[in-house]
């Protein structure tokens, strides 16, 4: 298990991203920072919130066997500080974890609409019960 934050800047805010590979599967989760959070911040908010994150749904991935040359792991570190944006497996799990929380909502609000609906009617049926008792 593998786990990785990056932070950066997505105007007009600072944009925490944390992927977590287990497995072969790839899980995302966003978090907006802000103001620029030091390094202190990030540790911290690591350190007392990282169990409350609500990470997507995991998606495949292609695990690359990585050379063990010391020059060329750190050539790699310093193009990943350089990299603007996130991965686009990221993305695409956020994407996922978008679209899965869009589906929840729609539920919830259709329940409450045929809730109101069903309230409604069960009213009027009363009403109209009322209506016929004096007759």
């Amino acid at each position: 298990m593998s786990e990785k934050l990056a932070v950066f800047f997505e105007d007009p805010f600072w944009v925490g991203i944390f992927e977590r590979i287990s497995d072969g599967k790839l899980s995302v989760c966003k978090f907006t920072f802000g103001t620029e959070p030091g390094d202190f911040e990030v540790c911290d908010f690591v350190l007392r919130h990282y169990h409350e994150l609500k990470f997507s749904p995991t998606a495949d991935i292609e695990l690359k066997q990585n050379a063990d040359n010391p020059k060329r792991r750190q050539r790699n570190a310093s193009k990943q500080m350089l990299r603007i944006g996130i991965g686009t497996k990221s993305q695409q799990a956020l994407q996922m974890q978008r679209e899965e929380k869009k589906l929840e909502r729609k539920q919830v609000s259709k329940e409450m609409r045929e809730a109101e609906k069903q309230k409604q009617f069960d009213m009027k049926q009363k009403k109209k019960k009322e209506k016929h008792k004096g007759h």
